[in-house]
């Protein structure tokens, strides 16, 4: 038999955008991103506090224990109704088991149950997997925001919570 091995020993922890172990995954995540379109990664302007429940949340992924992903959301400051997806990642290591599907769904969850009616996020055309997972799971293709709104590889994408 062959195929995606999935992993079922996966948890979503909410943290702080600003603990410890998150921060080790920003940095990782802001590292691959730099090697993909060079300078620092993603230059957008990101306050810990945006990450602050009822406006935001962070989540750190972790596989039999260890940390290996995170990504969390911060209300859209042009449209209240709306949260912003920042800082998905799954470590190398840890890809192809369903973790940033699942990683996805918490945050969607937590953005639903503080009231936001829709999700929105930027990606770029160098991180093709990402693409692939947000089509995946039914995203679709916005107006481009943001910091990186007039590059051209920037793409946007949204969807209905």
């Amino acid at each position: 038999m062959t195929g995606r091995v999935f992993a079922t020993d996966v948890e979503f922890n909410l943290v702080g955008y600003a603990d410890q172990v998150a921060q080790v995954l920003v940095a990782a995540v802001l590292a691959d991103l730099g090697e993909r379109y060079g300078g620092e990664g993603d230059e957008t302007p990101v306050h810990p506090m945006q990450f602050d429940p009822p406006h935001g949340a962070f989540f750190v992924a972790y596989l039999g224990g260890e940390p290996v992903g995170c990504g969390g959301w911060r209300t859209f400051e042009d449209d209240p109704d709306a949260a912003e997806i920042k800082r998905m990642y799954v470590a190398p290591s840890a890809r192809r088991h369903g973790i940033a599907l699942g990683l996805l769904r918490a945050i969607e969850d937590s953005a639903r149950a503080a009231g936001r009616t829709r999700v929105i996020l930027e990606t770029g055309d160098q991180q093709p997997e990402a693409i692939s997972l947000y089509v995946k799971a039914g995203y679709e293709r916005i107006p481009d925001f943001g910091y990186y709104r007039d590059e051209p590889g920037v793409r946007s994408f949204g969807r209905r919570l």
